[in-house]
């Protein structure tokens, strides 16, 4: 009679394994939560708090640094204001593409989440773009304060989920130049 043999355990905390992917959720799925709710939450909380109690809209222009000004713009449109239009109907197929984009980027997190570092890009993309889904619904545009100049160019105006947006699409470009590296590396 033969010792029965054990297989090596493929479950337990830390171990990437222990969560099978699936549709909606996998291995990195609690940390890319983690990073969208915060990147909501802030983005959220930072235009409340511009909108209801420094009431941005009725100061006009507010130098903050010689870069740095404060000023609402209402963004009606898509990216730099392309297809700009007021109608609520636009704002809420806008919205309904970014929520419908947010969850094809959630299925990809969890089905085909390689690292941390793609997790927490795609995650800070979701946020962001929830983010600025949430406005459209609520103001009828994405509001937006953050204006960056010098040298008499000025930059466009922005909020905290289109950092989160930038910030998510250079960690996506990061990680794929990593691990095309990484995959060269084996091959030779």
């Amino acid at each position: 009679m033969t010792a029965p043999t054990i297989a090596p355990e493929t479950t337990g905390p830390g171990n990437r394994d222990s969560v099978p992917a699936g549709w909606l959720w996998g291995p990195y799925a609690g940390l890319g939560a983690t990073i969208a709710l915060v990147t909501l939450l802030l983005d959220q909380a930072n235009k409340l708090w511009m909108l209801l109690i420094y009431e941005i809209e009725g100061r006009g222009r507010v130098a903050v640094t010689p870069f740095l000004d404060y000023v609402y713009v209402l963004n009606t449109g898509v990216s730099y204001s392309m297809f700009d239009s007021s109608s609520y109907s636009w704002q809420l197929g806008l919205a309904a593409f970014a929520f419908s984009a947010s969850l094809a980027m959630w299925v990809w997190l969890c089905r085909a989440g390689e690292s941390r570092l793609m997790a927490a890009g795609l995650a800070l993309i979701i946020g962001g773009a929830v983010g600025n889904a949430i406005d459209r619904l609520w103001l009828g545009g994405v509001a937006d304060f953050y204006s960056l100049h010098a040298f008499g160019f000025y930059w466009y105006v922005f909020n905290i989920a289109d950092v989160a947006i930038v910030a998510g699409v250079i960690a996506l470009l990061y990680d794929s130049f990593v691990a095309s590296r990484k995959d060269a590396a084996k091959t030779s």
